[in-house]
């Protein structure tokens, strides 16, 4: 997985891409919130700072306050690539928020989602 370009897209871009596949499927934009703020330890203000202040995938992940602590149990086929086979850091966290963008569109649990009591 080459494709470092994706570092630098626009956040902004793709959250609002995030939030037009998810409303589609008829859930929110404060459920993706949740989601994002879950994976990277942003609170919904740090979050909304990053939407508007023009950041790219890579920034906003190098100033993510924490990844979850369980980012490592999301597992699965995203893009074609295995989440958990994923080499590159930063790639693997953009595809590990794009795994779990895809689940909650596929209408999956939230508690599910977030890996709740699972270590």
């Amino acid at each position: 997985m080459k494709n470092t370009r994706v570092f630098a897209y626009p956040f902004a871009d793709i959250y609002s891409l995030y939030i037009q596949k998810v409303e589609k499927k008829g859930r929110s934009k404060e459920e993706l919130d949740q989601v994002i703020c879950w994976l990277t330890g942003y609170d919904q203000e740090g979050l909304q700072i990053q939407v508007s202040s023009g950041i790219d995938l890579e920034g906003f992940f190098m100033e993510a306050p924490e990844i979850n602590s369980n980012a490592h149990l999301i597992k699965g086929v995203i893009c074609g690539y295995r989440v958990e086979d994923i080499e590159d850091p930063l790639m693997q966290k953009i595809r590990y928020m794009d795994k779990l963008v895809d689940e909650l569109a596929k209408g999956k649990a939230m508690e599910k989602i977030l890996r709740a009591d699972k270590k």
